[in-house]
């Protein structure tokens, strides 16, 4: 006997149908892997808790710069010259240090190491992708999710001081710093996106990933500055990732800094050979890594 439920049950044989949607390529599939990788580095289309962290460090960044904003909206110019309230545009970091550290052992980890824990890296590299094409994905997930934090508070600063009539005097000395922001941030994001993805290779697990990114800058500040202060050569300094990107910021804007007798040159080449020795460190490791496809 037919079951009743059944009466009105149809077999449907739809057979194969080619996917007809645009094809984007390998540069398609690295901006999809870059955009969905910086929203999760933010947290974005996920849980509340996994919000908080990212979005208070980033939030704190830009503390400073409303309050300074405020000031110089409220005070007279000659008030502010006198008082010497308004910060150089190069000393503002001195103020978000510790939001930009917190910042970058958090965004690297969240970017790589859930990849290789749940399994989705031998996905990402049965498409398109190859290991090469999928750490340049991250690394262009990591470095605009960091200017978050390097480029736009003072860039809010350079507009708000500006609104504010206590910014740079004309088109050209507004562009001039503009283009110095800019600049500083790119320095600071390539070396700490490097020490940061670095970090994350070593490991699957963010918790450690981010507690190593956080331990790298404090080791090598710690032992750069004792060294100098056992009179080695000050030039030791570069050994300091603490050290490295701030002081180049202050040479982007044609001051010396807290160490004069290093050369432009030399933070330069510093700053570069961190982000190459971070990038290296993540390539060998990729190299290396099995992958069940």
């Amino acid at each position: 006997m037919t079951d009743p439920g059944f009466a009105d049950a149809r077999i449907l044989d739809r057979g194969y149908r080619r996917y007809d949607g645009p094809r984007r390529g390998v540069p398609g599939a690295v901006r999809s892997l870059a955009a969905s990788s910086a929203l999760r580095a933010l947290g974005l289309r996920r849980t509340l808790w996994a919000k908080v962290f990212p979005l208070l460090s980033a939030g704190i960044a830009y503390v400073p710069a409303v309050v300074f904003v405020g000031v110089a909206t409220l005070l007279p110019q000659d008030v502010l010259d006198e008082a010497e309230v308004q910060p150089d545009y190069q000393d503002y970091y001195s103020f978000i240090t510790a939001a930009i550290v917190v910042f970058v052992a958090l965004v690297g980890p969240e970017v790589l190491c859930p990849d290789r824990r749940n399994g989705m890296l031998g996905l990402y590299l049965a498409s398109p992708l190859t290991r090469g094409t999928y750490l340049l994905a991250k690394v262009l997930a990591v470095v605009p999710v960091l200017a978050i934090v390097t480029v736009g508070p003072p860039l809010l600063l350079l507009v708000g001081l500006s609104f504010a009539e206590s910014g740079p005097d004309g088109v050209a000395g507004f562009l001039g710093i503009l283009a110095r922001i800019l600049v500083s941030g790119l320095a600071i994001s390539a070396a700490y996106t490097a020490v940061s993805l670095g970090a994350a290779s070593l490991t699957d697990r963010r918790a450690v990933a981010s507690a190593v990114v956080i331990l790298v800058l404090l080791v090598s500040s710690v032992t750069a500055a004792t060294l100098v202060e056992l009179g080695g050569d000050v030039r030791l300094q570069l050994l300091n990732l603490f050290f490295v990107p701030f002081e180049l910021v202050q040479r982007i804007y044609g001051t010396r800094g807290v160490e004069p007798e290093l050369t432009t040159a030399a933070l330069v080449a510093a700053n570069v050979g961190w982000t190459a020795a971070g990038g290296a460190l993540v390539w060998w490791r990729y190299r290396k890594l099995t992958v069940t496809r």
